[in-house]
């Protein structure tokens, strides 16, 4: 099922003005709260888990803060560093930032074997829709292509009637301890590089990574009020996982293609619409376009350019559940470029009542020509 990536900030709890020892404070209350230790057999837990995390890593670094607040996940996205990609599991969580659990009872930079399940790569795609689906929502085939077990394997690595190894250097972990004067560091093992097994005799259809590709063709429900840089999260869509581990997770970001009459900021629309002087000056009633149909609008006497008025309720609806945008009506006067002879007349007379300077009629071209025949004109 699709879901929104959330605000790293609603994640948190915190406001967007929080400092940093709060973000990192709230962040720990999270961490310890959806622990998986404590939270054994509770795959809800874990992927809170790894969502806060996820926004810590974010929120925590001045820089990518501030790429995100200008540009949301798209501004740390396939950024320097992490950048706000997602987390694989939780020992990369406490490669990471294992040193804030200590103390606390429980692992954190614990030596975890990594020769049992782990979770697949998650994958991207996107979606390009125009303003009215984003508004109405949608359902769209999104194709991708993506890594899944290999048959012949099974997924070990290994050509059948063969089996993997276990890593001589490292035991079977996947990491080592290097030590450094006072300091011991822990790494990922050098032979295996964090498998805990070695494949002497590789799988010839996959060579040894126990996956091969995939197409993919997926139908993808896009939920009503979407807007252009948010992603979609279908949850066990991704890749497949190493040793009986899940599937990672399809990522879709969305497209929404600018409007031509519409413009749009968050739930709230704009559209400027053109009334003539008498409708201005005396009052009318309008027809406003919507995205779906239209509303009537009224114009009241005395209206001046520029002015904006608000339809309740008829902008775009809040993919969250909250609720729906206004449609803001700005009024723009228009002025036509030429006149009949009685429209110019109606006008000279208003000029007149108005006591307003205006040019005097310039006679037209023709209106020279028959001058000129008849010689009636001025020498």
């Amino acid at each position: 099922m699709a879901s929104i990536q959330r605000d790293y900030y609603e994640v948190l709890s915190v406001a967007r003005s929080a400092s940093g020892d709060e973000i990192k404070k709230s962040y720990k209350k999270l961490a310890i709260q959806y622990h998986p230790d404590r939270n054994k057999d509770n795959p809800e837990a874990v992927e809170k888990f790894k969502e806060a995390a996820e926004a810590y890593e974010v929120l925590s670094d001045d820089e990518k803060r501030s790429r995100y607040d200008r540009f949301g996940h798209q501004g740390v996205k396939g950024a320097a560093g992490r950048g706000g990609a997602q987390f694989q599991d939780v020992d990369e969580i406490f490669s990471v930032f294992g040193d804030l659990f200590e103390g606390f009872g429980f692992g954190g930079t614990r030596n975890r074997k990594r020769g049992g399940p782990q979770q697949g790569a998650h994958v991207q795609s996107a979606i390009t829709i125009d303003l009215a689906a984003a508004a109405t929502g949608v359902e769209r085939d999104v194709t991708f292509k993506r890594k899944k077990t290999c048959q012949k394997c099974g997924g070990n690595g290994s050509e059948p009637g063969t089996t993997p190894e276990t890593c001589n250097y490292c035991g079977g972990h996947g990491q080592v301890v290097q030590a450094q004067g006072f300091f011991r560091m822990q790494t990922t093992c050098p032979a295996c590089r964090g498998a805990g097994q070695i494949v002497r005799h590789k799988c010839n259809t996959c060579f040894g990574s126990g996956l091969e590709s995939e197409e993919v063709t997926l139908q993808v429900k896009v939920p009503a009020g979407i807007d252009n840089g948010m992603q979609l999260c279908i949850r066990g869509e991704g890749e497949s996982g190493r040793q009986g581990g899940p599937r990672g997770d399809l990522y879709v970001d969305i497209r929404v293609k600018e409007h031509a009459l519409f413009q749009r900021e968050g739930t709230q629309l704009m559209c400027r619409i053109p009334i003539t002087y008498t409708q201005a000056a005396l009052g009318a009633n309008i027809e406003v376009p919507l995205l779906r149909g239209s509303e009537p609008l009224d114009i009241p006497a005395g209206t001046q350019p520029g002015e904006v008025f608000r339809l309740r309720g008829k902008g775009m609806p809040d993919p969250r559940g909250g609720r729906a945008g206004d449609m803001h009506v700005e009024v723009q006067l228009v002025v036509p470029k030429k006149l009949d002879e009685e429209h110019e007349q109606a006008l000279r007379k208003l000029a007149e009542l108005e006591e307003a300077d205006v040019h005097s009629h310039r006679k037209s071209w023709l209106e020279k020509l028959k001058d000129l025949i008849t010689g009636d004109h001025e020498e």
